[in-house]
């Protein structure tokens, strides 16, 4: 039976009309009792001013970046590394959940009953598709797996996924390469090196629009050579 209080987070970057509905959605879900918090990285003022005032209206927390790091954005390793400290502080499962993705009513409770359930979990993610409910990126693997939990060896994004108390207390964040941009391949590998089970859920299934908060990322479907043009000569986009 699942004890653990349930604690989601969600970092954001500009792009304020995704942002906004993602956390309508999640201020919607049908399980009671979760915290959540939004961490802006040196988002525009417009939005950093409209994560305080939905915080102000909803009850959720917000943590401004400029406030804690003079690192520029990208900082998700810092994200993680507060998210798993207070997790581990209250004794509870972490959500993560990006701003361009739109949750369902049940899929945090979804999430949670699931980590109470299936066998040595560590990373359980929910399956993303488009708006016409079609499998996108990144679980485009997953087309051809079975309707419901399937255990996994490959990657897991954090699009929306769930990693238990159990595991956050086993890996210590702090040890995460400083020199990359991106940890979800690295932990979501580095959970089934430690002994844990990984599940990718494919009957729960979050709306994506990928890269809202970062649109030049979208050359890498448009225009390839100047997306790694920038990944490789101006060392964006680290995995």
């Amino acid at each position: 039976m699942n004890v653990h209080p349930l604690h989601v987070v969600l970092p954001v970057k500009n792009s304020l009309h995704s942002a906004v509905q993602t956390i309508e959605a999640l201020m919607n879900s049908t399980i009671e009792g979760f915290s959540l918090t939004v961490y802006d990285d040196y988002s525009d003022r417009e939005t950093a001013d409209e994560l305080d005032r939905l915080a102000q209206l909803h009850g959720f927390s917000v943590v401004h970046l400029s406030d804690v790091t003079t690192h520029p954005s990208p900082n998700y390793r810092l994200v993680l590394q507060m998210a798993q400290a207070h997790a581990l502080s209250q004794g509870a499962h972490l959500i993560i959940v990006e701003s361009d993705v739109v949750v369902k009513r049940d899929t945090l409770r979804e999430l949670y009953r699931h980590a109470g359930s299936l066998g040595n979990p560590g990373l359980i993610a929910a399956v993303t598709v488009d708006d016409a409910d079609v499998i996108n990126y990144p679980y485009l693997y997953a087309s051809r797996m079975k309707t419901g939990v399937v255990a996994t060896r490959k990657r897991l994004s954090f699009c929306c996924t769930l990693l238990t108390n159990t595991f956050l207390a086993a890996y210590d964040f702090s040890l995460l390469d400083p020199a990359k941009s991106w940890y979800d391949v690295f932990i979501s590998h580095k959970a089934t090196e430690i002994g844990f089970q990984n599940y990718l859920v494919t009957s729960s299934r979050v709306v994506h629009r990928p890269h809202s908060s970062r649109p030049w990322k979208l050359l890498k479907y448009t225009h390839p050579v100047k997306y790694y043009w920038r990944k490789y000569f101006r060392g964006l986009d680290k995995i």
